[in-house]
């Protein structure tokens, strides 16, 4: 690819991660001091970033506990950061999730709980109801993630198979009143979806999130089906009182980043198109519908005029078909670069986050002569897509996007320059 290319996409990359800035986004959204304590709770891939910036911000004495991934830790003075895995959750989640009941516990109505909430956190708080274990809620994960099946409708389920979701710790707070600042990472910004609402509840029943797993023909565990099976242990209806005094405020997203890089590409004189903040679907088949748009840009002019940047986000899904290496933003350029060879075109494709799947890289860059050089180095590109093995082809084309960590997580950054 050629150097200006990567450079340009490389800064509406950063454009988009800076308009999720914790610090940026928290200083307009914080809430009124209260009478008692204010007690600071939060689960996400940057939720020791936003809890820094809160106690930066916040003017009183606070105290609380957040949990991050392995490796995102950042040091904080009066907040505890904890770590734990992702995607998969471990005994250290499971701990995490007990520390932050705790903190809410035994909380008056003149306390104030300020819950950090971003994507991630669905994987770091595990909390296994009944008689589950943390080995079910591990493999119930693995299941939802091999399924293919939408964010939405994982969620849905997770919420029915935890003590902590589906606005479950906001109820364990009560009577104190929790304000929800949310860094979303879900397509539609539903703040009930961002890591599986911890403080946020939602309308999906247990017959509902039964008709999911059907419809998606998920392979639950036995012991997680059980429990599906039964009415235990019911998400929260949000019609319940006791969050009648909550707020919930939004403070960044998809769509907010994907205006400021379009506003960065405006700067440097390329034209920008956004065509949703709210992509789903399998990464391969959202790859060659954009493959298609750009082939019908490169040859007609249409349906936007040379030179544009098409930018989109949301969050696509992997249905695994095979056990190569790569997340779904590497899928999505795999399959991109794989239909549209030979357009003139320059991607990138990363998670917001820094981290893209298992691996250290957010994602990668292609261009319409990617496959081509991929072949000349005796590698089928085809076979990688077929193998879900997109780290191998772009490590292999020394293309991997890596950033590192950065902080915040609004999502499926995606650019495709036509000049």
């Amino acid at each position: 690819m050629d150097a200006a290319d990567r450079a340009f996409l490389t800064t509406l990359f950063q454009a988009a991660v800076r308009a999720a800035d914790p610090a940026a986004a928290l200083a307009g959204n914080l809430p009124a001091h209260p009478k008692g304590r204010t007690i600071v709770v939060g689960a996400g891939k940057g939720a020791a970033q936003l809890a820094r910036a809160f106690e930066t911000l916040w003017d009183g004495p606070l105290q609380g506990t957040v949990v991050t991934r392995y490796g995102y830790a950042v040091p904080c003075d009066r907040i505890r950061v904890l770590e734990a895995s992702h995607p998969v959750p471990d005994a250290a989640g499971l701990a995490a999730s007990r520390a932050l009941l705790d903190a809410v516990a035994g909380l008056t109505a003149d306390d104030l709980v300020v819950a950090l909430v971003c994507g991630g956190g669905s994987a770091l708080l595990p909390c296994p109801p009944g008689d589950l274990t943390l080995a079910d809620e591990a493999d119930l994960n693995r299941a939802l993630l091999a399924s293919g099946a939408p964010i939405g409708v994982m969620n849905a389920i997770r919420k029915q198979v935890s003590g902590i979701k589906g606005g479950r710790l906001a109820l364990a707070a009560y009577p104190a009143k929790v304000v929800s600042l949310v860094v979303s990472d879900v397509p539609g910004d539903d703040p009930a979806q961002v890591a599986s609402g911890p403080t946020v509840p939602d309308r999906v029943s247990r017959a509902e999130a039964r008709a999911m797993v059907a419809a998606w023909r998920i392979a639950l565990p036995p012991k997680v089906a059980a429990w599906l099976a039964g009415e235990a242990g019911l998400a929260p209806d949000p019609a319940d009182p006791r969050f009648a005094a909550n707020e919930v405020r939004v403070i960044a997203s998809a769509r907010l980043s994907l205006e400021a890089a379009a506003a960065e590409a405006a700067r440097q004189g390329v034209p920008a198109a956004i065509l949703s903040d709210a992509i789903e679907g399998e990464a391969r088949d959202v790859g060659r519908v954009h493959a298609a748009i750009a082939r019908e840009v490169a040859a007609r002019n249409r349906p936007f005029a040379r030179p544009v940047v098409m930018l989109s986000g949301g969050e696509t899904t992997v249905t695994l078909r095979g056990q190569g290496k790569g997340g779904r933003n590497s899928e999505f350029l795999l399959a991109l670069a794989l239909a549209a060879e030979g357009v003139p075109f320059a991607a990138l494709a990363a998670d917001t986050d820094g981290i893209d799947g298992s691996e250290d890289n957010a994602g990668a860059f292609a261009d319409g002569g990617s496959m081509a050089r991929l072949r000349a180095n005796g590698t089928d590109p085809a076979a990688l897509l077929a193998a879900n093995d997109a780290w191998t082809a772009f490590d292999a084309l020394g293309d991997l996007f890596v950033p590192g960590p950065t902080g915040t997580n609004v999502n499926d950054f995606r650019a495709i320059l036509i000049r």
